[in-house]
């Protein structure tokens, strides 16, 4: 069967759950394509879909080409355009054929739109309409961090990443072709790299070491903002992670604590569900992160600030379950935006039905990036899952644990920083939460405060998007303007490549008095009702 209709297949079928890669790759449709020549096709297709809907349509052949359907005019008319190699079948394939038969028209209507769009080659003109798609559906970077536990950045490049082209912006990369061996270094965190949305290391002696994690950027920067700057080195003593599993911000930690102070850190790593307990040590085995002591089927909530084993734990960081509302869609394979079928037209005649409606709404919805493959690996254990709804009540019960759970941290004896964080892309679980528990009894009786903009450290003080503007609903407090200043957001699929994301650091100044105060007992609330997402 020819590559076009097995695509069309994938693209058709009644049943769109699953990534594109699992879907091809598990091949429970019976397509007799090699799956690299079938994901190379709907993918680069899908880049320029609406581009493409715009020269078939204007071109105006399907209806003298009954054999034809919408979805394998695209692909093919992609190819003709687009491919290397032009159309893939032979020079007396009927496919090719309904296409070449009305090469003159095409190709007038192709150069017409190209030069609307002010490009003078081809190249020009994919460049262009890369950079014109929707930023919430451009695919997304595949980010690796190095693991400095087992390699450096040196060495992977020159064994791992050797025949990759260093230097390529992340858009560029985030939107390469199938295939592409190019790479950037990461100018935010250290040891970070981004390489093409299908790049795919889990084959790799270095992943299978752990010398390579994959782990989106914007979840590096909690353990790079807490305990990243060597200069803070003689401040940093015992370390917690309060929300640990799956474990790749405690292996980060590990990382970033063994490069900064040089000295036997002790990392203590909460996680109170047992099956996420053992994913967490079998991540931080694998990561030879040694110096972290996982608390099996620990609740951090239920931890004794005083307990004796915490007195020197000076640094905390706080990834609680969210709504995970800032996770990219990576879950569904493309829907395109289709060219106009002429018979559809026809049958239906000028007044459309109600389903007619659905469908165009269908169609016009733009790409989803579809890159990931269901890895079974633990350290791929996803963090969060996406929200599909936005809950104002499960929002506030999420804010009210997590509020709580800062404060908590905010009691440990010998704490003098904190960093906050969630994949949420709401204030509530945000801007919301800071705000709360700097209006806390225990923040302003130990002197927490937030970690001024130009405190935090070089890589992420130059980041750009920061918290909210005034005006949101934070209950009853406000944050100012160096508190907002003071708060990291990233917004999913726009030109930085992360997911959606939110982070807040806050330090406390020693020479305040104990404040000997639980959490619990501060927010005056109970968990009765809790149905967060158990990350």
């Amino acid at each position: 069967m020819s590559v076009y209709y097995d695509a069309a297949t994938i693209l058709g079928s009644e049943s769109r759950a699953g990534s594109l890669k699992s879907r091809i790759y598990d091949n429970k449709l019976g397509l007799g394509s090699k799956p690299t020549h079938l994901y190379a096709l709907i993918s680069e297709a899908a880049k320029y879909d609406n581009f493409l809907k715009q020269v078939i349509d204007a071109a105006n052949f399907l209806a003298q080409e009954p054999k034809l359907t919408p979805v394998l005019a695209l692909l093919l008319v992609h190819d003709y355009f687009f491919a290397k190699g032009g159309i893939a079948a032979s020079a007396n394939h009927h496919l090719r054929h309904a296409i070449e038969r009305h090469k003159a028209r095409l190709q007038a209507e192709f150069t017409r739109a190209r030069l609307k769009k002010k490009c003078a080659t081809v190249e020009q003109l994919k460049v262009l309409l890369l950079s014109e798609k929707s930023p919430s559906h451009r695919s997304a970077p595949r980010w690796i961090r190095i693991n400095t536990l087992r390699s450096t950045l040196e060495q992977e490049l020159a064994t791992t990443f050797k025949d990759y082209k260093l230097g390529a912006p992340v858009l560029e990369i985030a939107c390469a072709p199938a295939g592409a061996k190019i790479l950037a270094i990461d100018e935010h965190v250290p040891d970070l790299l981004a390489l093409p949305p299908d790049a795919n290391f889990t084959k790799t002696q270095a992943y299978t070491d752990g010398a390579i994690i994959l782990q989106d950027k914007a979840s590096c920067f909690p353990a790079y903002l807490l305990n990243g700057d060597p200069a803070e080195a003689e401040m940093i003593e015992d370390c917690m992670d309060g929300c640990a599993a799956p474990g790749n911000k405690t292996t980060h930690l590990a990382a970033l604590v063994h490069l900064t102070t040089r000295r036997n850190i002790n990392i203590f790593a909460c996680e109170k569900d047992d099956r996420r307990s053992k994913i967490l040590m079998t991540m931080t085995n694998k990561a030879g992160a040694g110096n972290v002591s996982v608390l099996e089927r620990q609740d951090f909530l239920a931890l004794n600030p005083q307990d004796p084993r915490f007195v020197n734990v000076t640094h905390l960081l706080l990834d609680p379950s969210c709504s995970g509302s800032g996770i990219l869609g990576r879950e569904d394979i493309p829907a395109l935006a289709l060219p106009i079928d002429p018979k559809s037209q026809q049958s239906k005649g000028s007044t459309p039905s109600k389903g007619s409606k659905k469908r165009k709404r269908g169609l016009e919805a733009l790409v989803q990036s579809a890159v990931d493959a269901v890895e079974t690996t633990a350290d791929s254990f996803a963090e969060e899952t996406k929200e599909t709804t936005y809950d104002l009540a499960r929002l506030q019960k999420l804010s009210i644990l997590q509020a709580k759970i800062v404060q908590h941290a905010f009691a440990f004896p010998a704490a003098t920083k904190v960093t906050y964080s969630t994949c949420s892309v709401h204030v509530e679980e945000n801007e919301a939460v800071v705000a709360k528990v700097l209006g806390s009894t225990i923040a302003k009786s130990r002197g927490w405060s937030v970690l001024k903009r130009q405190d935090q450290i070089s890589g992420l003080q130059k980041w750009v998007h920061r918290g909210a503007e005034k005006g949101m609903n934070t209950g009853t407090l406000e944050l100012d303007d160096e508190a907002r200043e003071a708060c990291i957001r990233c917004h999913p699929g726009d030109e930085h490549g992360t997911m959606g994301f939110f982070l807040c650091g806050f330090v406390r100044n020693k020479s305040d008095p104990l404040h000997v105060v639980t959490s619990q007992a501060e927010s005056g609330q109970d968990e009765e009702g809790w149905e967060g997402f158990d990350d």
